[in-house]
Formats: structure tokens, sequence, C-alpha cells
């Protein structure tokens, strides 16, 4: 029985206890609540004190003596607006520094790039390089545009090119054109020139050099430069040779030249099984020809 009176004796003292710390520690709650919501305006107050005891100062040394009511306010006003400027102007100072402060902070924050360059030492030619590939590039086309130029003063150059209108039988005539001159425009010089061949328009004719009949597009320059070769001659060289097979010579020859033939396609059709036009074959530049014949 004593025990238990002893128990609950304590039990009640521990009850007591915590309601008072409970009690204590909302007391501090609520003056934490209340310090809180008080304004902070200590550092204002203080502040506005030392303007205006500045402002009081000024006041007394500058009313000294005998001084009518309006003047005495008439100075006091002036005093506190010199006051208000010079606060102004200090704050804007203050303000113009903190900027200046922010931008160098910037500028020194600002990191250097670093130019990276290549090793002298190293070999680096397998490497990209603009400016190599730039200059590469304009010699490439330096040397394009020269090319061009040289093939342009090629075609420029005159030749003679002597020919047979053939209609059984050759009536030669020599006519001067460039290099430059296509078929085409050959057989339009040429139509001109032989009264039977007026009425012909250049599509009808037929342009037949060393046994090989020449398509129309093919120009004296394209022959020379690639060096073409018919079947009976070169098609590159234009200095004119009899042809041996005419002059009943026996002699094969083998690097002259011989007069080109201009005859209507109609002739041809109607000539193509008998000699020489059974010979004459359209020209194709994959065909290779190491050796002439006149057979």
């Amino acid at each position: 029985m004593a025990n238990s009176a002893q128990e609950g004796t304590r039990i009640l003292l521990l009850n007591k206890k915590r309601e008072q710390e409970k009690e204590t520690l909302e007391i501090q709650r609520q003056r934490m609540k209340e310090d809180a919501l008080k304004p902070k305006v200590g550092s204002i107050s203080d502040k506005f004190a030392r303007v205006t005891d500045k402002v009081e100062a000024e006041f007394r040394e500058a009313t000294t003596g005998l001084m009518s009511l309006d003047d005495i306010k008439k100075t006091r006003t002036e005093i506190e607006k010199k006051f208000i400027k010079e606060e102004k102007e200090k704050k804007k100072s203050s303000k113009k520094a903190a900027l200046s402060f922010e931008l160098e902070d910037e500028e020194v924050q600002v990191p250097k790039k670093l130019k990276i360059s290549k090793n002298p030492n190293v070999d680096t030619s397998f490497l990209p390089d603009r400016d190599r590939e730039m200059l590469e590039a304009q010699e490439r086309e330096q040397l394009k545009q020269e090319w061009i130029a040289e093939q342009e003063k090629i075609k420029s150059m005159e030749i003679d090119v002597t020919y047979s209108y053939w209609d059984g039988a050759g009536h030669r005539r020599t006519t001067r054109v460039t290099k430059g001159t296509t078929i085409e425009k050959l057989l339009g010089i040429i139509q001109k020139e032989f009264h039977e061949l007026r009425g012909v328009s250049v599509e009808n004719l037929m342009f037949i050099k060393e046994d090989l009949i020449i398509p129309h597009h093919y120009s004296f320059y394209d022959l020379i430069v690639t060096k073409a070769r018919g079947k009976s001659g070169p098609l590159f060289h234009w200095d004119v040779h009899d042809d041996v097979r005419l002059v009943s010579d026996a002699t094969i020859e083998k690097e002259e030249s011989h007069a080109a033939k201009v005859v209507e396609r109609k002739w041809y059709e109607r000539n193509k099984h008998i000699f020489p036009a059974s010979r004459w074959e359209v020209y194709d530049p994959t065909v290779k020809r190491d050796k002439y014949t006149i057979h």
C-alpha cells in the first residue's frame, strides 16, 4: 500500500512539472511572435536623428542675433533643402561606385580565350588545314582558267581545209576556217559555194574524211587534240596528198592526209554498195586504229 501511495505522489509531481514547462514554452513562443511583429526602425530612426542634429546645429549657427520670424523660417527651409540635396547626391554617388565595382568584377571574371597553335616540330600535313585547302583550290582554279584560255587560243587558230564536192567525180576546193569550227558550220559554208547544193539542207550533207563519216557536232579542234585516226590516214592532219587509189599508185601511204569529201545523203544511199562509199563508216572515237589501209 505504501508503495502505491508513493507511486501516485510521484506521478502527480511529474504531471505538475510538465504543465509548468508547457506554460513556460508557450510564453516564450508568444514573446517571439510579438518581437517579429514589431517594426525594425532603429537604424532608420538613428539615421534621421543624425540628419536632424546636423540641421539643428547649422540652424542655430545661422540664426544667432536678432532676426524676424520670416527670416528664421526661410533660413530653416534653406538648410533643410540643402541637407536633403546632399543626401540625394550621396545616394547617387554610392550607387555609381557600386555599379563600377560590379563591372570591374565582371571584367576580371571574363576568362581569356587561349589560342591553340600547332607544334612546328610535328608533321601535320595529313590533318585538315582550311588555309592550305583554300590555297590549293585557288591554284587548281588558276590552272583550270589558264588551260581554258590556252584551248580557246588553239580553237581560234586558222587552218586550210581541202575537200571535194563528190558526186562520182571530185570538185576540189579549199576553205580557211578556225580549228574551233564544227563540221555543221563548215558544211553551211560549202553549201553556198556550189550551185548544186543551194537547194540541199545542211542536215542532208555528209562530210567524209579518211573513209569515215564525221558527225556534224564534231569540230576540227576535237579531231586534232585527240589525234583521231581514220581508216586511210590521220584525222588531225589537214595537209593534203593525192589519193593513191585514184592515181593508180600501188604505194601504200601511211601518214599522209587525203582530201575530205562532201556528198549528198541521197547520193550515198544510192551508192553505198559501190567503192569508195562501200568503205565508209561512221566515226567512232572509241575504235582504235593502229594501221591505215587503202583497200
